[in-house]
């Protein structure tokens, strides 16, 4: 089950994709029609809060609206509504995990910079927009804007100490993030946070799929597109620390909640990689598609 955020003329709303990607039902509305007795939220951050309480709910009137044949008359055309990113404000920075394929450790650098334990910085809230939406250039401020496609995971409980292999008891789904990084205030400030969180740059989207459609996460295909040039293509079970493991090791000590987001790293291919670089320009698209979840696609602007 896909779950997005759009809003149109009437207000922002959570909504369930239908299969062929075209059509949203508004969740909130629908399921009031149905008499579902638990009443559900607006808000993807409060929905996600329910626990499995919501999902059930929600399947039950996805289910209804399919048993009374009213497919055509309460799903809405997606394109008629504006789409939002699926978390539209996180309520904390997004955890990111830094050089978790090892060959995107050594083009960063060396087989030296292959990391023994989790690597982990963080992007700001701000820096959030949806599928679709423009990524700025930020001219005059960097000249090495670079592109960075990813699994993102949204946790769906409140955990602390969390066990590995009880780990992906505590997602609810997952997404895509463009972690879009600007490498020279990376370098200037000798830290990540600046150079990760200039607004715009974390396009996420286009929707978070439900964990039940997802059985491995550890094991999908990835794929990153400038212009429709292939310029990253790996696949998650290349990773270095796997899901359950970079969950268990942020848990420890630290409290895990409902719609925390964590990015899991980004193959070898980015722009500063390549020789000669390849950073992102105005004009540039970029399309970021990960198997079983869908394609995030958003253009770079001079503003």
């Amino acid at each position: 089950m896909k779950f997005v955020t759009y809003k149109n003329s009437s207000g922002q709303y959570i909504g369930v994709v239908d299969t062929g990607g075209t059509n949203v039902l508004p969740l909130r509305e629908v399921h009031e029609k149905m008499g579902g007795e638990t009443a559900l939220p607006a808000d993807m951050l409060e929905a996600i809060s329910m626990g499995e309480i919501f999902y059930q709910e929600a399947e039950k009137t996805v289910a209804w609206v399919s048993k009374n044949n009213l497919d055509s008359d309460l799903y809405i055309q997606l394109e008629s509504v504006e789409l939002l990113a699926p978390i539209p404000r996180p309520a904390k920075n997004i955890f990111c995990v830094g050089k978790n394929y090892a060959e995107h450790a050594i083009e960063m650098g060396s087989k030296d910079d292959i990391p023994e334990h989790v690597m982990v910085f963080t992007k700001a809230p701000t820096s959030v927009i949806s599928h679709n939406q423009d990524i700025h250039e930020h001219g005059g401020l960097t000249e090495q804007l670079d592109y960075e496609g990813e699994l993102a995971v949204v946790i769906g409980k409140k955990g602390k100490g969390i066990k590995r292999e009880e780990a992906l008891d505590y997602v609810f789904g997952y997404t895509i993030i463009n972690d879009v990084t600007a490498r020279d205030l990376q370098a200037k400030h000798k830290q990540f946070f600046i150079g990760k969180s200039l607004d715009t740059t974390c396009p996420m989207g286009p929707w978070i799929v439900h964990k039940s459609a997802i059985a491995n996460p550890n094991n999908l295909d990835i794929k990153t597109t400038v212009n429709g040039e292939v310029r990253q293509d790996s696949n998650t079970e290349n990773f270095i620390f796997p899901v359950e493991e970079v969950i268990a090791v942020l848990s420890q000590g630290m409290t895990l909640e409902p719609g925390d987001i964590i990015a899991t790293g980004t193959p070898a291919g980015v722009g500063k990689g390549y020789n000669p670089q390849r950073f992102l320009k105005a004009g540039d698209t970029i399309e970021i598609t990960v198997e079983s979840i869908g394609t995030l696609r958003n253009k770079v602007t001079s503003e």
